[in-house]
């Protein structure tokens, strides 16, 4: 070992220089990180989706003191965000709930979280989780899918039932597949008398069928149609192959670990076994994947010679895959990490170098080994303490002698700087409906008592079971997903019993993820770039204030006003550019102001127009595999539990549910649409909005009509119908816009909108409106007023999102006879966010429910940045 280590020697410029430029890039760019404990994997209607946010940043993974506002939202599987909520952070810790409606459709959703500091590293590393919500409340229609392949062409059998299972046949059913990769399909089918319908399309490309999902509407089961939305997964007997020589390089004469990745069109892992062949067809090595398609071997490649994998999968299918060709001339960076307490690194090249190679480990922007090697030797290696570096992932990069980067490794430390958490219940804690006391005790690694904030989560598995591999986990989130890019499949895996395979398991994963926090070259040459994206600490209202005509009000008063709990009345000054701000102010949600402005002459005719920041976009779900095909069914049993825990809150008059009426339509006397371009004649639409319908606050038309047109999404600001078929056709009274024009008509000039989505309506704007038109028509000014105008010139409504205020979790208690039954039904017992620890220790009590197998979830941070997260189990009898 200690030869080892002198075949590097510390320090050198290029290395100081890397250093300082690294340190001071995280300084400006500081990684920030968040994540969310939930008290439970899925949900139902009806349900409320309790959480608790942690947000962390920089080098020593500190709780976040500047942002102190964090995103939440919850985004179905067609990228329509659902609900979204602002919760307020206090160093980096907040709490909340999601009340999902009684009426939520069934189906794969996420819940993302990101301050707007976040958006600059991009959307794929904000907290992305997704869950199933089931519904069996308003829900009359149960849907199993299942995928077969067989010859370039796949089967899909979709079943329909009732609540009961009982078969919904001989009904019509129309579908459409919905693809970004291939043309959209559609087609009606009835089903069978086993309620099943089959539906054949074409797969020659499996890799185009990513992301695929059918829409299918189902009639003749109640007074409407029922539209269900179907992930496509499938086994296409072809998979992707990638070959990943460890460093990056593969050199004639050198013997180097390769790792290799097999994945399913589906994005899944794919098992398979096989073997390595030269050119001359000898057998070279024996490989198998371990775990989730991935696996690993060793190579020594030999000048004049090619490499190819034979490979099997388990349905007995074959591929060839060719493997990299390996160069003359290069370096082999090679890492041995299964050790828990060493890390051996070790650099070949065919010849010995004239300069120095330079050596630098970093993470989360933090240099913590560097070295150099020795002139004129061709291979080094180095023995490291792996106490030298934080738990997480570590990035050592090989540099030449003139700081290009040569060779890149990724390495998990899996070490010692978390909380030791332990969780023990009282005496009490295996009867059935009794008082139970968790004691909590959290302690660093030399035992010292920590001070931390814990969340803890009480579920009865026996009503809501858990795979432990696929739930949330604090540290595979914050140590793992939330530094790479891609994909993960079953991250908490890693973490759930550390053991030597899953740490070889985690080995291979480091060397077939990609990693992009940044760009090396970039950092070595000082190219920087601004912050888009600034903290947000607390809200700003801000905008413009111009004349009739367009020009800047300089000068200008702007009075903020909300009539609510007490006049708060502010004002500022525009100022040349007719700019006016309102800055550090915090409102909770649904507040409404008035924005009142005037010219520095008192005159009031202008107009005032107020800045939006739009939500991150939301189609780039890195981790769209984790969408279930059978996502009602999955759940079946946790569904039919929380039903009664539903109707026993209705009689008890307790919980957040709302009844829903059937559905009445209002016509409208006057005609609204006196100018409509509407070819079929205006009114003639499947929904018509009108500007009074519009809400207030509004920047880009395409955030007033979410969620407010049916059967249309909005991704990233263009429309789509779900019956398919590209972006809908935008016409803007009687002139055909492309798709993305509408976000660039002012809200405030929109006199209606009309939704022609039936073939029936838009079949006479011929081609182009494949996939629907939306007609829009302006104001002229002489349109029938159907709400009073009481707001004069210089005056605009204006209603922002602003903080959520968390309700409490209901605990109930056995000493209330009322509560006996429903206390009984829950499947989340308690959930309790705000746990602190005082000396290291901290308890809290709450009542068991029915007999059945309990698990405790406790997790949290320090005021040190240490995570822990440990789980209790029990039985209640």
């Amino acid at each position: 070992m200690l030869l080892g280590i002198a075949g590097f020697t510390v320090d050198d410029d290029i290395i100081a220089n890397l250093t300082r430029r690294l340190a001071a890039w995280s300084q400006k760019h500081p990684i920030e990180k968040a994540y969310l404990h939930f008290d439970k994997p899925y949900y139902t209607a009806g349900e409320d989706i309790w959480f608790k946010a942690y947000v962390l940043t920089g080098p020593d993974r500190q709780l976040q003191p500047d942002s102190g506002i964090l995103n939440v939202e919850l985004i179905n599987e067609a990228d329509s965000i659902k609900q979204a909520l602002k919760i307020q952070l206090h160093n980096g810790i907040g709490y909340g709930d999601i009340p999902l409606p009684d009426t939520m459709e069934e189906g794969n959703y996420r819940l993302r979280a990101y301050t707007e500091y976040m958006r600059n590293a991009g959307t794929q590393y904000f907290f992305d989780k997704a869950i199933v919500i089931g519904n069996v409340i308003t829900n009359k229609v149960f849907t199993r899918a299942s995928f077969s392949y067989q010859q370039k062409q796949v089967t899909a059998t979709i079943r329909y039932t009732d609540a009961n299972g009982a078969a919904y046949s001989n009904k019509q059913v129309s579908y459409t597949m919905l693809s970004t990769g291939v043309a959209n399909m559609k087609g009606k089918a009835v089903t069978d008398a086993d309620g099943n319908i089959k539906i054949n399309f074409p797969a020659t490309d499996a890799a185009s069928l990513e992301n695929v999902r059918f829409v299918t509407t189902i009639a003749g089961v109640g007074e409407n149609k029922v539209i269900k939305r179907i992930p496509v997964h499938f086994a296409a007997g072809v998979a992707d192959v990638q070959f990943f020589p460890e460093g990056g390089n593969l050199v004639n004469g050198i013997n180097t670990h390769i790792a290799f990745k097999i994945i399913g069109n589906d994005g899944l892992g794919v098992d398979a076994k096989g073997v390595i062949k030269d050119n001359s067809g000898k057998q070279i090595a024996v490989i198998s994947t371990t775990h989730l398609g991935m696996g690993a071997f060793t190579l020594t490649p030999q000048a004049g010679q090619t490499y190819k994998a034979e490979l099997t999968y388990a349905d007995g299918s074959k591929a060839i895959k060719a493997l990299p060709k390996a160069t003359d001339n290069g370096t082999v960076l090679n890492i041995t990490s299964t050790d828990p307490n060493h890390i051996m690194v070790n650099v070949a090249t065919p010849k010995a170098l004239a300069g120095q190679l330079n050596l630098l480990a970093q993470a989360n922007g933090r240099v913590y080994y560097a070295a150099k090697s020795e002139i004129g030797k061709s291979s080094f290696s180095a023995v490291i303490p792996a106490s030298k570096f934080p738990s997480g992932i570590v990035q050592f990069t090989l540099f030449s002698s003139a700081g290009e980067p040569l060779n890149q490794r990724l390495v998990f430390i899996n070490g010692n700087d978390k909380i030791n958490l332990k969780v023990a219940a009282d005496k009490n804690y295996q009867q059935a409906q009794k008082p139970v006391t968790l004691n909590v005790e959290a302690t660093t690694a030399d035992g010292k008592p920590s001070l931390g904030s814990l969340s803890v989560a009480v579920v009865n598995e026996s009503k809501a079971p858990i795979d432990e591999n696929n739930e949330n986990n604090i540290f595979a989130s914050l140590l793992l997903s939330s530094d790479l890019k891609g994909y993960i499949e079953q991250p908490a895996y890693y973490f759930n019993e550390i053991t030597e395979k899953t740490r070889a398991d985690l080995d291979v994963l480091m060397m077939t993820q990609g990693y992009q926090r940044f760009e090396w070259r970039a950092i070595a040459a000082g190219n920087d770039t601004q912050d888009k994206f600034p903290d947000e600490r607390t809200f700003t209202i801000s905008g413009r204030v111009t004349t009739t005509s367009g020009q800047p009000v300089k000068g200008g008063k702007v009075e903020l006003i909300n009539f609510g709990d007490g006049i708060l009345q502010v004002d500022t000054v525009t100022d040349a550019n007719g700019r006016f701000a309102f800055n550090d102010i915090i409102y909770p949600d649904s507040i409404k102001f008035l924005l009142q402005a005037r010219t520095a002459k008192n005159k009031r005719n202008v107009v005032i127009t107020v800045d939006s920041v739009p939500p991150a976009p939301s189609n780039q779900f890195k981790s769209l595999p984790d969408f279930v095909t059978n996502a009602g069914q999955s759940i079946a049993a946790y569904a039919q539990n929380s039903r009664q825990f539903y109707f026993e809150q209705m009689k008890l008059g307790l919980g957040n549910h709302v009844i829903s009426l059937r559905e009445v339509q209002v016509r409208e006397k006057r005609n609204a649409l006196k100018h409509s371009a509407n070819l079929n004649g205006p009114g003639r639409a499947d929904q018509i909005l009108l500007a009074k319908d519009l809400y207030p606050g509004c920047i880009q038309l395409a955030d007033c009509l979410q969620g407010r047109l049916l059967g249309v999404i909005f991704r990233n600001g263009t429309a789509f119908s779900t019956r398919g078929g590209g972006p809908m056709l935008i016409v803007v009274d009687g002139v055909y816009t492309d798709s993305d024009y509408m976000n660039t008509i002012n809200v405030n000039d929109v006199q209606s909108i009309e939704v022609l989505r039936n073939i029936g309506n838009a079949a006479i704007y011929g081609s182009r409106a494949g996939g629907g038109v939306l007609v829009i028509t302006t104001k002229r000014g002489d349109e029938p007023v159907d709400y009073p105008r009481y707001f004069g010139g210089g005056v605009k409504p204006y209603a922002p999102k602003g903080i959520y205020k968390s309700r409490v979790f209901y605990s109930p208690k056995y000493n209330v006879k009322r509560d006996v039954k429903l206390a009984d039904l829950r499947s989340t017992i308690f959930w309790k966010p705000d746990l602190v620890t005082v000396d290291g220790k901290t308890s809290s009590s709450y009542f068991n429910g029915a007999p059945g197998n309990y698990r405790v979830v406790v997790e949290g941070v320090d005021s040190e940045g240490r995570i822990g997260r440990q789980v209790l189990r029990y039985t209640v009898q």
